[in-house]
Order: C-alpha cells, then structure tokens, then sequence
C-alpha cells in the first residue's frame, strides 16, 4: 500500500441484515476517494473471524478497519480496536444498525462512503464488562433473550426481530438485578436492563435518548414491570426517544457498577452470549477512535 495513503480493510459479514452484498466491490470502486485511501476488501468465513482480521489490522498498523454489516459486526471488529493505532469505519448493512445510526452513519451505502471519504474521526468512550467489551449498548432482560433467540435464526432482518419479540414478549419473566454502585446497593426486578453507551438498539427505538460516547457516563435503563395493555404506549415513547419520561422506568448514570443477576443471559451490541451471574462494568473513556459523520458530531 502506499504510504501516501490511508490504508483501509473492509471487513464484510456475507450473512448480516438482509441486503446482497454483490454490489459493495463496485460501489466501493466507484465512490471511494482512490486518492485518499488504498483497500482491500475481506468477507468473513466464521464467526470470530472478523475480529481475527482486526487484530492482523492492528499488527499491520491499517489506518481504518471498515465494518460492512451490522450492530455485530461493528462490535467484533470495534473491540479489537480498542486503544490501537487503528479507527473502526462502519457501513450499515445489519438489521438494527444502532451503533452506526449513533454515529450518524447514512444507511444508504453510497452515502456511508461519502461519509467515509470525509474522514472525520473521534474518540469515543468503550464499556468494559467482566473479561469483555462493548461499544453500544449491552442488555441483561428481555433483550437479551431475543438475541438469543435472533442469533439462532438463519433467516435476519427486522422481521424476524419482530416475531421474536412478539412471541417472547408476553411469556417472559422479569430478571432479579442486585446493582451497586460506589457504596449504594439496592435490588430491582428488571422485565429490561440494559447498559447504554450509546442511544438506541436500532430501527430508530431510543432507548437511552440523552446517551454521549463522549461524555465519560454510562446509563442504566431499567424497565420495571408494567401492564401488558401499556406495552404499546411504552413502545411509541421510545420511539419518540421519551422512554425516559415513562413511571416505569429507571434511568441511572454511572461510571463503574456491579451487577448480580437471577440469569446468565446477556447480549453486548445484539451479540447474545452466556454470562456469569456477577458482572463488573466500567466506562472506558476516549479508547477507541472512530469515522463519524462531520455533520452530526454535536449529537454523538
């Protein structure tokens, strides 16, 4: 590669979201600043594969380390960028997207190039969680049974997150969370509760509307239980990114808390993964660096 150059790997997920990844060559051969960036373009044979290429990133010293996929994919290359020389790119072709939508990455993929082309970068804070990592949002309640449940679907997209939720949503039981934070301790019952670095899970559902990877804070969502019959207007709230406003929820800023749950469920950016009972986490400041859209930086 030149070294006049910005180096840049695209590190494409071949079965995230629902779109045909055929085009992405050509368009990125079309729209991509030739004289600014050299590429090359790596599709994912397994899972874990697309942080392996990240960390040979990293060894090789890439500039950029582009995820083509989902809240997923940006999360297994974004973890293994973490304090490196090298800045997490994002082009949203997942389900959700709620880490890029953040960002103010264009869904459209010519528009996310362009935004690329700018490169405008920042940097962001992480969550560190247990022997882990996550960049948007980690989830331990209803959420996190979802992702179980998506993850195990062949079949992607918003559909199939849809009738997950619709059939879970009236059969499951509330978690038991024991949180403390320095030297308050108390103990909730959770139908939700989820660790927001950013703003949303996707598809524009806000759940924490006043969230900033820059601030240094991390907001605790909790959703009590409630009547069924409000579900709806609880949905449209966080649609409205007014969750926040609703008696039934609990939001609570921290930097460092430990959890101790009733369920070794958890998902960290819609990954779903088995976790221990007790959990550690800490807001990392300013430890990744990341391509953004120069014009929404005010709301990041």
């Amino acid at each position: 590669m030149s070294k006049d150059k910005l180096s840049i790997w695209f590190v494409v997920n071949p079965i995230s979201g629902t779109r045909r990844k055929r085009k992405l060559p050509t368009l990125i051969k079309r729209h991509l600043n030739h004289d600014k960036f050299d590429y090359h373009i790596y599709y994912t044979k397994y899972k874990g594969h697309a942080g392996e290429l990240a960390k040979d990133a990293t060894n090789k010293k890439i500039d950029i380390v582009c995820a083509v996929g989902g809240d997923g994919s940006a999360h297994e290359v974004g973890i293994n960028l973490i304090n490196t020389g090298s800045s997490l790119a994002i082009i949203p072709w997942g389900s959700g997207n709620g880490i890029s939508n953040h960002m103010g990455i264009p869904l459209r993929t010519i528009k996310a190039i362009s935004c690329l082309n700018q490169y405008h970068k920042i940097d962001i804070d992480t969550v560190s969680v247990n022997n882990s990592h996550f960049l948007g949002i980690g989830g331990y309640g209803i959420d996190a049974f979802i992702a179980k449940k998506f993850q195990e679907e062949k079949k992607r997209g918003l559909k199939t997150y849809i009738k997950h939720t619709l059939k879970e949503f009236y059969k499951f039981k509330p978690v038991k969370v024991n949180i403390q934070i320095g030297e308050e301790n108390k103990t909730v019952h959770a139908f939700l509760l989820s660790i927001a670095n950013t703003s949303e899970f996707g598809n524009k559902f806000s759940i924490s509307p006043k969230s900033s990877v820059r601030d240094g804070i991390l907001e605790m969502i909790i959703v009590k239980p409630f009547p069924k019959w409000q579900s709806p207007f609880l949905v449209a709230r966080f649609i409205r990114k007014k969750g926040d406003q609703s008696k039934f929820v609990d939001t609570i800023p921290f930097k460092k808390a430990t959890l101790r749950l009733s369920s070794d469920l958890a998902h960290y950016d819609g990954e779903h993964t088995a976790e221990t009972k007790n959990i550690n986490i800490e807001v990392i400041p300013k430890s990744l660096s990341i391509v953004v859209n120069k014009n929404k930086v005010s709301k990041i």
